[in-house]
């Protein structure tokens, strides 16, 4: 059947997909226009610079009204999509190890200003939302997490990801917590594999802490990982599980914001079908926003799949993930101890080019 447009179904779709390049091509636009779309992921093959992401997201902007979400995975360290024309931020440990030398309430200040510094640029760009901050514990197992967690401390970690997020939160740009309920106590790659994680509820109550602090703190959205914990819910991974994301994620700790998946491309997510039974899954187990991406034939398969449908999730949530403005203008004495808060944290990362 033809796919609907968003003339027929105005909100926002439930699909976030990818571009090859550095424009969109006439066939990713029409894609981008269809119903079951809301938002389109930059990655770095995306990014030349500062100005021309920005000439990127108007263009993307102005294909749809409402106008799609922008988001990009900004972290800092090695994942860092756009590099040229804005601040090059080292890996979040960083702050972990500022908290270990000089104690957790100057790790709280530099993450607040780290924060700011980046919600600013990334706003003045027209981007919506950074996949940002992750909140994995360092427990020194997981190769694809390694330095994108802040610290092992769990405390220390919440007390350091609530302080970016209210830093990131006066500039307009939304963030998203990952990976829930915790991706730092296995070595396998979600993008390769399905990680297993053996341990009970009791114990992976540690990992929930940072999440919890946050939740608090009013960050609206929350990424689950592709990992699958056999104690809990011992057939689906955590973003396919409505354990996970109904009984613990919304009504134990009482979050209300977006559930945005992880890449259904990723091969933790194989397990589950093909991409039109990882879309019903995500759905049916409480995801509102669901990525795909560096598989456009998979994306499509999405498209169609969910349109074919006499109804698809578009909930309000996803107007919590649009990009804001700002509650005051970052004056240049704000940039400047910024940026000098930013060169401090690069000096305790051996070996970051910057």
């Amino acid at each position: 059947m033809p796919l609907q447009t968003d003339l027929q179904r105005p909100a926002r779709g439930p699909l976030m997909v990818d571009i090859a390049g550095l424009q969109p091509t006439a066939a990713e636009c029409a894609m981008l226009r269809q119903s079951a779309v809301g938002g389109v992921i930059l990655f770095a093959r995306n990014c030349v610079d500062a100005e021309q992401v920005r000439a990127l997201c108007g263009e993307l902007h102005a294909l749809r009204s409402p106008p799609l979400l922008i988001g990009i995975d900004q972290e800092g360290g090695r994942v860092q999509r756009l590099r040229a024309g804005v601040t090059r931020f080292p890996p979040m440990a960083t702050l972990g190890r500022l908290a270990d030398r000089d104690g957790l309430e100057k790790a709280q200040t530099a993450a607040r200003d780290w924060g700011l510094l980046l919600g600013t640029e990334l706003r003045a760009l027209g981007l919506d939302m950074d996949f940002t901050p992750c909140v994995d514990l360092d427990r020194g197992v997981s190769a694809v997490i390694g330095d994108r967690a802040i610290h092992r401390d769990p405390e220390w970690v919440g007390g350091i990801a609530v302080a970016f997020w209210a830093g990131m939160v006066r500039t307009g740009l939304q963030g998203v917590a990952k990976h829930f309920p915790g991706h730092g106590a296995v070595a396998a790659d979600s993008h390769l594999d399905l990680p297993l994680d053996k341990r009970p509820l009791s114990a992976i109550q540690e990992d929930l802490q940072p999440f919890a602090a946050l939740i608090a703190a009013g960050i609206p959205a929350i990424m689950p990982a592709h990992c699958l914990y056999p104690q809990v819910d011992p057939e689906r991974p955590a973003g396919f599980s409505p354990r996970w994301l109904q009984d613990i994620l919304r009504k134990d700790m009482g979050f209300t914001g977006v559930v945005v998946s992880d890449d259904l491309s990723m091969a933790g997510a194989h397990g589950v079908g093909d991409m039109a039974a990882r879309v019903d899954a995500a759905l049916a187990a409480g995801a509102d926003l669901l990525l795909i991406c560096n598989d456009p034939e998979g994306a499509q398969m999405a498209a169609v799949h969910l349109q074919s449908k006499d109804k698809f999730p578009t909930g309000n949530r996803l107007e919590r993930l649009a990009g804001n403005a700002a509650t005051a203008p970052l004056s240049a004495a704000d940039r400047a101890r910024c940026l000098q808060q930013i060169e401090q944290l690069r000096a305790l990362t051996p070996g970051f080019a910057g």
